[in-house]
This record gives structure tokens, sequence and C-alpha cells, in this order.
């Protein structure tokens, strides 16, 4: 989203700087950008910045929009493990537009691509402190 033109209508459902929680309580980073489908406007991915000490050594990490489960005001709450997110497939700025990387990801979390049939996008975003 921030190498792009788009911008979020209300400023409160920015989520970008949140906290990421996994769904066993690890505190992962924080949503460093959003990916939008530029033939949808939908988010199809949160890229989080984990791991490392004071900067050094952070990780980047696509998470799929299906993972997340709630939202509040200051954190961001997914259904999946601080390990399967450590263990995701890095963020890689060369392969953001590679329906194969997307798929991998996609794959390593365990959803159906957004491409795929049968495919639904989850109601997002949730209303603030509620769970799907």
């Amino acid at each position: 989203m921030s190498d792009s033109d788009q911008t979020v209508a209300a400023p409160e459902e920015d989520i970008r700087g949140r906290s990421v929680a996994a769904g066993d309580g690890e505190e992962l980073g924080k949503i460093d950008d959003l990916l939008i489908d530029d033939d949808e406007g939908k988010v199809r991915f949160l890229l989080v910045e984990h791991g490392g000490f004071l900067g050094i050594g952070q990780k980047k990490t696509f998470i799929p929009v299906d993972a997340v489960t709630r939202i509040t005001e200051d954190r961001v709450f997914i259904d999946r493990s601080g390990k399967q997110v450590t263990e995701a497939p890095a963020y890689d700025p060369d392969l953001v537009d590679e329906e194969e990387y997307f798929g991998r990801v996609y794959s390593h979390y365990g959803y159906t691509p957004f491409w795929g049939v049968g495919y639904t996008y989850p109601p997002y975003p949730f209303p603030r402190g509620t769970a799907r």
C-alpha cells in the first residue's frame, strides 16, 4: 500500500503499525504494510516485521488477511502460531508480483489462494474487538 497511491478511507481503520498477536498468544511484531490487490482493491496480505532485537535481524513476512480473527485499537490477532509465521516464506520485494510466490505463502498457512476456485474473501475489516 505504501508504494501506491491508495489510502485508507478512515484513519482509524488503518492497521499499519499495530502489533500482531499469534493464535498461541505470542507477540509477533508490527504490521509494516498491506498488500492490496490492484484489480479488486482488497487487502490480500499483511506485511509483518518480526524477530530481531532493536531492529537488527528483523524478518518481514506476509500473512494472508484470511488469518485475521480480531482487530482492536492497537492489535491484530491471527489464527496461526508464532512458529508458523516465523517459518513462512520470507518477504522478497522482487517476488511481490509473482503468483507462484503467493501460492507458496497461502500453502504454508493452509489457505486457498484468492484466485482459487471457491475462495471467499473474509469479512474484513472486522468490527473493533470482535472475533470471526
